[in-house]
């Protein structure tokens, strides 16, 4: 899920889904570098953006005008505690409606320290789940 808003009204650190497009599809990137331009004699102010991917931590430029309309991505932050890791596929229980989840885990996540009992922080985006961080 995904909400309009203008390019203009983002900053360094917003979240924005690339690439941009009518519909909102995209992969959900987290604004890492954000630079505009003073209106011209034949054109409007420019933003230009970089976003990192959240789930791939790939680069993805865009260049539009402030005016522009964007899709901003809807992340539900939940938390949860591992109950069972199996090879690359972490199974995690919901601390609110104790659901479970399973989560495959992407490269550069905190897999390394992950171990059953722990409290962890999850997001959902896009209908894709990724472990964030544990918590303590």
């Amino acid at each position: 899920m995904s909400k309009p808003v203008d390019l203009g009204s983002l900053k360094t650190g917003s979240y924005i889904l690339l690439p941009v497009s009518d519909q909102p599809t995209g992969e959900p990137c987290r604004i890492s570098e954000y630079d505009t331009s003073k209106p011209g004699k034949h054109g409007a102010a420019k933003a230009r953006i970089v976003g990192v991917g959240v789930f791939d931590s790939q680069k993805r430029p865009h260049v539009g005008p402030v005016s522009m309309q964007v899709h901003v991505p809807l992340i539900d932050k939940r938390t949860g505690q591992v109950i069972s890791i199996i090879g690359q596929t972490i199974q995690l229980m919901d601390s609110e409606t104790f659901e479970t989840i399973d989560v495959t885990l992407a490269e550069g996540d905190v897999r390394d320290r992950l171990e059953n009992g722990q409290n962890v922080e999850y997001w959902k985006v896009m209908d894709r789940t990724k472990i964030m961080r544990i918590k303590n």
